[in-house]
Formats: C-alpha cells, sequence, structure tokens
C-alpha cells in the first residue's frame, strides 16, 4: 500500500534529521540512498543499482553511482566536492542528451 503524504513527511524529517552532519561520500553513499529511497518507501534493491558499468564516448569505462533506469542517475560526491565536475561526469555517460533533458526527463 502507498504511504500516506504525512508518512512520507514523517520519514523525510527522520532522513534529514539522521544524515545532516555526514559529510564522507566513500563511507554512507550506499546506506544513505537506501534510506533515501526508505522516504517514499521503496527499496532500493527493487529498482537501482550502484555502479553501474557504462562504456563512455572516449571509449573508457565509467561506473555511475546509482542508476535507477530510465528514471533517474545519481553521482554522489561529498560535501565541499565540485559540483559542476559531478554534472559534467554525468553528461559524459549520456552525451546525446540536452541539458533539459538531463535535468527534467
Amino acid at each position: 500500500m502507498p504511504l500516506s503524504w504525512n508518512e512520507i513527511k514523517s520519514r523525510a524529517l527522520q532522513f534529514t534529521q539522521e544524515w545532516k552532519d555526514e559529510v564522507s561520500e566513500d563511507a554512507e553513499a550506499k546506506s544513505f540512498w537506501d534510506d533515501f529511497f526508505n522516504v517514499f518507501g521503496i527499496s532500493r534493491r527493487r529498482v537501482a543499482s550502484f555502479e553501474q558499468q557504462v562504456k563512455k564516448l572516449d571509449d573508457k569505462q565509467g561506473y555511475i553511482d546509482l542508476l535507477w533506469k530510465g528514471q533517474i542517475l545519481i553521482e554522489h560526491k561529498s560535501r565541499g566536492k565540485d559540483l559542476e565536475k559531478a554534472y559534467k561526469q554525468a553528461k559524459d555517460y549520456f552525451p546525446g542528451l540536452t541539458e533539459k533533458e538531463l535535468l527534467w526527463s
């Protein structure tokens, strides 16, 4: 049964309190995203995978931090890291998409 908006709100508030001080990508990224999906009552394991291997335009291998095919691509970065670099990294995985498609598709 879908969660009510009140339950989602309650879970979201609990999530923000639990994660507000975390700064390390390497140490907690997978737990963070599992907990994030749980806010909405979604099992991350059912819909998304970590470290999805992809081939980039330069024929090098890349790894998407989290991918829910057709829904969301996540490049998780530690607090204070360059988000423009993360955005460019995500664009490199799907070079044919426009900026609008990347942000809102």
